[in-house]
C-alpha cells in the first residue's frame, strides 16, 4: 500500500470522459462537450483529463482519443491529459509511439498514456479495423514493442526510430481488462482497474499485481488507479436519476446489440422494458457510489482503504449535463480538490 493510499484524503481524484452522445444531438456537440468538461475539471482541481477509444458505436463519438486528447490539451493549461485507454490491437505500435511522441512534445509534461487490449465488440468492426478476436491475446507483446519505440530498445526494426517519441518516458498505464494486471506488474506499469459489482476479483487482482510488479524504467513501485461511477447531488434520489441513462443504455445494448445515445432519465423512468431488460438495467444500477456528500464520503472512504487505491478516476456520464457538472462539483468539494 503507498503513502498516499494509507490516507484517503490524500488520493488525487481523475476524470475519464467517453464523449457520450445524447438524444437528439449531433455527435460533434458530444467531443465539444468533452473539451469544455476539461477545462471544467481543471478549474475543479481535477489531476488527470482522459479520453477513450470506441469505434461504430452510436452513443459515443470518441473514436480518436490521441486527437481529442490534442484538443484537450490545447483548451487547458496545467491537468494532465491522456487516454483511458488507447485498445494497442487496433493500431501499430509505431504509429502510437508517434502520436504520442507528438502529444508530448507539444504538451510537455501533461500527456499520459493509458493502454487497452479490447478489440471491436462486433465481427463487422473487428473486420473494418483488420484485426480479430485473438489481436487482444497479442497484447503483451505489443507494449514491449510500444515501450521500445519510446527507449530504443525494441529489435524488431533496428534502422527504423519512432521520431519524436523516442528518449521521451510519457507515462504508461494498462486497463486491467482480462489479463491486464499482470501484463502490467510484469510490465512495471501503473494499473487501473475498475470498481464494478462484487469488489472481491477487483481485490484478488490487485494483490496480484502488487505481488508480481517488476520495477522498471517505467515504474519503481506498483500504481493502482481505481476507477468508478461516483453520482452526487442534494438528495439520494437526485443522484440516483444521474445514473439511469447510463444503465439503461447498457441494458439495451446487451439486449439489442447495439449502444445507444443518452436519453432524458424521465425517458428511462417510463421505458417500457422487458423482463430481460429490467434484470440487466437493475444490474447496471448497482455497484456505483450515489447519494449526497455525508452519503458518500464513508463509501468512498472504504473503497479506497480497501482498495489502497494510489488514485481515483471517475467515469461517470449522464445525459443531463448540469446535474453531471453539478455531481463533479460536489465530489471536488467534497475531497477538497482545489484546495
Amino acid at each position: 500500500m503507498s503513502s498516499a493510499a494509507q490516507d484517503p484524503g490524500r488520493v488525487p481524484f481523475s476524470v475519464l470522459d467517453r464523449s457520450r452522445t445524447r438524444e437528439g444531438r449531433e455527435p460533434g456537440e458530444a467531443l465539444r462537450d468533452t473539451v469544455e468538461f476539461a477545462r471544467r475539471a481543471e478549474a475543479l482541481g481535477y489531476h488527470r483529463f482522459w479520453v477513450s477509444e470506441h469505434h461504430s458505436v452510436p452513443g459515443v463519438a470518441g473514436s480518436a482519443p490521441t486527437v481529442l486528447a490534442a484538443a484537450v490539451a490545447a483548451a487547458t493549461r496545467a491537468i494532465r491529459v491522456g487516454t483511458g485507454g488507447v485498445m494497442l490491437p487496433n493500431h501499430r505500435p509505431l504509429v502510437v509511439a508517434e502520436q504520442f511522441g507528438v502529444l508530448a512534445s507539444l504538451f510537455p509534461g501533461r500527456i499520459d498514456m493509458g493502454l487497452g487490449r479490447s478489440v471491436g465488440f462486433t465481427d463487422g468492426i473487428r473486420a473494418a479495423l483488420g484485426q480479430g478476436k485473438e489481436a487482444a491475446d497479442r497484447f503483451p507483446e505489443q507494449l514491449d514493442e510500444l515501450l521500445g519505440w519510446f527507449t530504443g530498445g525494441q529489435r524488431a526494426h533496428p534502422q527504423v526510430h519512432a521520431r519524436p517519441a523516442e528518449g521521451l518516458r510519457i507515462p504508461a498505464f494498462v486497463l486491467a481488462t482480462g489479463e491486464g494486471a499482470r501484463t502490467a506488474a510484469r510490465a512495471g506499469l501503473p494499473l487501473v482497474i475498475a470498481a464494478v459489482r462484487g469488489q472481491d476479483a477487483m481485490l484478488r487482482a490487485i494483490d496480484g499485481y502488487r505481488a508480481e510488479f517488476r520495477p522498471s524504467a517505467w515504474g519503481e513501485r506498483p500504481y493502482v488507479m481505481v476507477s468508478g461511477t461516483v453520482a452526487l447531488a442534494a438528495t439520494t434520489e437526485e443522484a440516483r436519476r444521474i445514473l439511469l441513462p447510463e444503465a439503461w443504455s447498457a441494458a439495451y445494448s446487451r439486449t439489442r446489440g447495439s449502444f445507444p445515445p443518452l436519453a432524458p432519465a424521465a425517458a428511462v423512468e417510463s421505458a417500457a422494458m422487458t423482463e430481460r431488460q429490467r434484470a440487466l438495467f437493475d444490474e447496471a444500477m448497482t455497484g456505483h457510489l450515489f447519494g449526497t456528500e455525508e452519503e458518500v464520503a464513508p463509501a468512498l472512504d472504504g473503497l479506497l482503504k480497501r482498495s489502497g487505491a494510489d488514485e481515483f478516476l471517475v467515469t461517470t456520464s449522464t445525459y443531463d449535463r448540469t446535474a453531471l457538472l453539478d455531481s463533479y462539483r460536489r465530489l471536488a468539494r467534497l475531497r477538497g480538490l482545489a484546495a
